[in-house]
């Protein structure tokens, strides 16, 4: 395979790859929490493009649910799932069988002490993630902000992996509010206007690199 074809296969690829990601961001717009993803230029071989999270804030729907909590500004909850350690924006909360805090899927909500057991859900959470029954503390939330975006991995339900260094929360928590996605559907629709005809002008490229081709080949020795 000549270069000009290896170069033009890449940019299809990165296009298709594109699509995907803007598809799955679509497909979540009305996931809690969900952080958007970005398609990036890889600069090692160029076989492939990197994909990156968007971590600005979602927009935020009241639920008056006292164990519902929302982040303002930079940061993550700690969450344990299987033993793993884990990140998510997505503030759902409840109380299990046992007493203890837990997502939606169940995984347990960490404080600075460990698992958080709370003995009822009237409780009061402030700006800085401290619980409270009337005037005694029942604990600390768990929030971190990450010190490398780009070592955080999609983990599935809206819970990431993170391998790099946490760094200091400077954010905020509102209670009885929950997140929304961050995803942006008139930017998603322009990227996907732009992905597209890109993607039309490199078939383009191909079929008129082929009729070159061809057209090479078929007077090879008419001189």
């Amino acid at each position: 395979m000549t270069d000009t074809i290896q170069a033009i296969a890449r940019s299809l690829s990165a296009d298709v790859q594109t699509l995907g990601v803007i598809s799955h961001n679509v497909a979540n717009m009305n996931t809690p929490a969900y952080r958007a993803v970005r398609s990036v230029p890889a600069f090692d071989d160029g076989s492939e493009l990197h994909t990156s999270l968007e971590l600005r804030d979602g927009g935020v729907k009241q639920t008056d649910n006292k164990l519902d909590l929302a982040l303002h500004g930079p940061g993550f909850f700690v969450i344990q799932r299987d033993g793993k350690t884990m990140l998510t924006r997505a503030g759902a909360f409840r109380l299990d069988g046992d007493g203890q805090l837990v997502t939606e899927r169940g995984d347990r909500v960490l404080g600075d002490a460990g698992p958080l057991t709370l003995s009822t859900g009237n409780v009061r959470v402030d700006a800085h993630g401290e619980i409270w029954d009337g005037i005694q503390s029942l604990g600390q939330l768990q929030i971190v902000d990450v010190g490398d975006p780009s070592a955080l991995r999609p983990a599935g339900e809206g819970a990431y992996l993170y391998d790099g260094l946490p760094a200091q929360w400077t954010g905020s928590v509102a209670q009885g509010a929950i997140e929304q996605a961050n995803v942006d559907p008139a930017d998603e629709t322009i990227r996907l206007m732009e992905t597209t005809r890109h993607a039309e002008s490199v078939q383009r490229a191909i079929s008129i690199y082929d009729k070159a081709m061809d057209t090479g080949i078929n007077h090879l020795g008419d001189n």
